[in-house]
């Protein structure tokens, strides 16, 4: 009898164990949903405005914040008189610290309430991450007041989504997932300790890591693409966005409808007019999820000697971005990048992963064609998302919301990006190169500082915490 419940119990964990690997297997591997992994139509337009947002000390010391990005997207929403479609990850104003945070969320809110009640017939389409709610553990007084208002609000199933961390989401999906997030919370808040208290349910739900991660919106008149969040915390990070006009709109709106449908939210989205006439100079493409890998590989790998990239950058860890950086500098073209130190997140310290082990990674190549600067942060982050290729003739420029990692590139968050291609005399070309050279060569402020100053930061434990996050692929970023 003991043989037979051992030989019992052996079979139990093996089936089990099988089973959790089938869920692993399937979840890593299982087809997106329809829409998603999209690239536009290629658009011709005239011009396209670069908007940044940028924290740094100026010439006699002091903070400067120069904040832009969200009095574009405010004038775009008190401009649009048929339809508003927005997608933004962050969206709260959770925080511990005594620093006085722009008021982003709520005047977000108020700006589309207001206009809801100023034009009744406006159709507004919200969507954003179960983050804003820690994973469903209570409601958010932002996302239930836009509901009273009229306003479509769509939470972003992230069930459908593929699983970055496979070893914990196998377990999580097959023991955990089934026992919801709801219900009474005892747990400190991973946002902020002044926000509502969350479940352990929550927080089982929290390390599957994956997001909506996208900072898009569209009205009939005009589409923002950004990687700015509307999150009061955030508030003070430095970003970049691109604002368009034209038939690219419609593609906007298609790429978040698709998200909807996935979420529970409407089937259709409204589209507005489209014109058959496309002309301008100025070549731009929008890219959404692996798409955004893809072009970003193609674009660095096609560069050659006499070609310059420039990257600003909050996260860098790809492995075959690093790879095809690597084989760039091999090739003679030079290569800047400007990276966020990873010392900051929300008042909390950071140990400089991933930038610390991968900028290590390209000093040691000893080429003399890659060249880095860290951005100078104090609480905040240099939270940009940006890549220019110089070349003879034309300006290519890749920004949006997506970092240079794994989880942001290879079809695990929901990411949004452009693609941009213009000759070298126009506007947009010119105004993204004079904004990377403003802050590499510290005009008129303080805004990057050399590689040493971080580097001797980086101790062998972090060096082999980075390795082994990567191996696991079990990481925050």
């Amino acid at each position: 009898m003991r043989k037979w419940f051992r030989r019992k119990r052996f079979y139990m964990l093996v089936s089990v164990l099988l089973v959790v690997m089938a869920v692993i297997a399937y979840n890593s591997y299982k087809p997106l949903p329809k829409g998603i992994s999209y690239e536009g139509k290629i658009h011709h337009v005239e011009d396209i405005d670069f908007i940044y947002d940028l924290s740094y000390h100026d010439e006699t010391g002091n903070v400067q914040h120069e904040q832009r990005i969200f009095q574009t997207i405010y004038q775009a929403i008190e401009e649009a008189d048929s339809f508003i479609v927005i997608d933004m990850f962050l969206f709260n104003s959770f925080y511990d610290e005594k620093v006085k945070f722009p008021q982003l969320s709520k005047t977000l809110t108020d700006k589309l309430i207001a206009q809801k009640e100023k034009k009744p017939e406006l159709q507004v389409m919200f969507i954003t991450d179960e983050v804003n709610t820690s994973y469903n553990a209570y409601q958010l007084g932002e996302l239930e007041k836009l509901k009273e208002s009229g306003i479509e609000v769509i939470v972003t199933n992230l069930d459908r989504l593929r699983d970055p961390n496979p070893l914990y989401s196998g377990v999580y999906r097959t023991f955990f997932q089934w026992f919801g997030e709801s219900g009474k919370g005892w747990i400190v808040n991973p946002m902020a300790k002044s926000a509502p208290k969350v479940t352990a349910r929550s927080y089982l739900r929290l390390m599957n890591i994956k997001a909506n991660h996208r900072k898009v919106v569209a009205t009939e008149k005009t589409a923002i693409i950004s990687s700015a969040n509307p999150h009061d915390a955030s508030g003070f990070h430095s970003n970049i966005a691109f604002q368009m006009d034209g038939n690219i709109i419609r593609d906007f709106v298609r790429a978040e409808e698709a998200a909807s449908k996935f979420s529970g939210g409407p089937k259709t989205f409204p589209e507005g007019t489209e014109s058959n006439e496309e002309e301008g100079p100025i070549s731009v493409q929008l890219l959404t999820e692996g798409k955004i890998n893809k072009h970003v590989l193609k674009s660095i790998r096609e560069t050659k000697k006499g070609d310059r990239i420039q990257l600003a950058m909050f996260y860098i860890a790809d492995r075959h971005v690093v790879e095809a950086l690597t084989e760039a500098a091999k090739r003679d073209v030079q290569i800047q990048m400007i990276l966020d130190p990873n010392q900051n997140a929300f008042g909390s310290e950071k140990i400089g992963l991933p930038n610390l082990p991968v900028a290590a990674e390209f000093e040691k190549l000893d080429e003399g064609n890659i060249n880095i600067r860290w951005y100078k942060t104090d609480k905040e982050q240099f939270h940009t998302k940006l890549m220019t290729i110089q070349k003879e003739d034309k300006t290519i420029v890749i920004g949006g919301s997506a970092n240079y990692t794994a989880r942001n590139l290879d079809d695990y968050n929901l990411e949004a990006n452009i693609e941009i291609h213009a000759p070298n005399e126009t506007e947009i070309a010119q105004e993204v190169d004079e904004y990377f050279q403003r802050l590499w060569n510290n005009e008129e402020g303080t805004y990057t500082t050399d590689y040493s100053e971080y580097q001797d930061k980086l101790p062998a434990f972090k060096y082999a915490t980075y390795r082994l996050q990567k191996l696991f692929r079990f990481t925050t970023y």
